[in-house]
């Protein structure tokens, strides 16, 4: 769409809470509808950086990409809420943000490398952590 275009069409204000309750009801929603994406992409965090740009802060590039697949959905539909048409979307990676899930083999390892012993026990018993 052109500038010219774009300036025509309503920009009015809406604030952080505005785009934080869209945004949970969104993902609400997307937990019913598709369990993958809501996985993927619940620990996004969108953030009104200034009146028209919207910053969008994620912890991995795949987990982008599946944002990316709803990205239209949710920003058609919160522009059409706030009576604003201007939005910009900004992306920022922030690999802090990134959820590890940890097995129980990963915490008996943790503490075998504390404690030796441990891993001696497992070569012997086969431990099973499943």
């Amino acid at each position: 769409m052109d500038s010219a275009k774009k300036e025509k069409l309503p920009s009015s204000h809406f604030s952080e809470t505005d785009l934080k309750n869209e945004w949970q009801k969104f993902l609400q929603e997307l937990q019913q509808k598709d369990i993958l994406i809501y996985n993927a992409i619940n620990s996004f965090k969108l953030h009104k950086k200034n009146e028209n740009i919207v910053e969008v802060t994620y912890p991995s590039e795949s987990a982008k990409v599946e944002f990316d697949k709803i990205r239209t959905e949710f920003f058609n539909h919160f522009m059409h809420i706030v009576n604003n048409y201007n939005i910009t979307i900004e992306y920022r990676a922030d690999i802090s943000m990134k959820k590890e899930i940890i097995t129980k083999r990963k915490i008996f390892d943790k503490f075998a490398e504390i404690n030796p012993v441990l891993k001696e026990l497992d070569d012997l018993f086969k431990l099973d952590f499943n």
